[in-house]
């Protein structure tokens, strides 16, 4: 019998090689396959996604406010899907608040004319809302949250027009930043709570405002729309500002309770 030669048989490292050859393009094959799902995942067609998103606007009845935006390729991963409010809901919406408040703006300015208060109240139309801010020294006296007869002048005249819009309305304190630290306001947190319940609940009570439409907050001084080095930018500092929320940013307040 002859013997195998020296490279033949099946068991010498030709067989070898072949035998691991096999799993090895395999695995190469499915890497291959994973990379290019990868990629198809990442390559996202921009007009299909904003299809899918007008789709899920229309099917919402037109009332989502919220709409994910199309990926940007040089945005990174956590940036590429942003939560932002529709631009073309954003913009009509403002319009509509813009159209109706014009009123309200136009009355305002008519009473602080009258009662020379142009220098004491600032109006501004900002993202939120309608922004009314009015200095403390027109409403309180020093360290008091209790309203002076001028100012209940002044609210009484301001809350009937402020009454003749549906917005939900934020009267928000606030104070500079010299401290107080008496046996009713431990510190500036209470003075400017106070001071903007105290204005909601002269609302409420001179001209029977509807309460689930106003909210009283305060803010401290750590709100500054000045600076607190000066007297005068601590003047500005020291207000009270009534926000007439608009109709986008009415969506993001508590739902009013049911009545029973």
């Amino acid at each position: 019998m002859k013997r195998p030669g020296k490279h033949g048989g099946g068991g010498g490292h030709g067989g070898g090689r072949e035998r691991w050859a096999v799993p090895y393009a395999d695995f190469v094959t499915v890497l291959l396959c994973f990379f290019i799902v990868l990629y198809s995942l990442s390559s996202v067609d921009a007009e299909k996604f904003a299809a899918l998103a007008r789709s899920l606007h229309h099917a919402l009845g037109g009332r989502g406010s919220v709409l994910i935006e199309a990926p940007d390729a040089s945005l990174g991963p956590q940036e590429q899907f942003p939560m932002e409010l529709d631009k073309g809901f954003v913009e009509a919406s403002d319009t509509t608040f813009l159209a109706q408040i014009a009123p309200v703006q136009k009355q305002v300015q008519e009473l602080m004319d009258e009662a020379g208060l142009t220098a004491s109240i600032e109006m501004r139309t900002e993202e939120r809302g309608l922004v009314i801010s009015v200095q403390d020294a027109v409403l309180f006296a020093t360290g008091s949250a209790d309203l002076t007869p001028t100012a209940r002048e002044i609210m009484g005249k301001l809350g009937l027009i402020l009454l003749q819009t549906p917005n939900y309305i934020r009267i928000e304190g606030h104070t500079d930043n010299v401290s107080i630290n008496t046996l009713r306001f431990p510190s500036n947190w209470e003075l400017s709570v106070a001071r903007s319940t105290s204005v909601v609940r002269y609302l409420i009570a001179r001209h029977n405002f509807p309460p689930g439409r106003l909210s009283a907050t305060g803010y401290g001084e750590y709100r500054p729309k000045d600076t607190n080095n000066t007297p005068h930018g601590r003047q500005k500092n020291r207000r009270v500002d009534f926000v007439v929320l608009s109709s986008t940013y009415e969506k993001i307040e508590p739902q009013r309770a049911l009545e029973r």
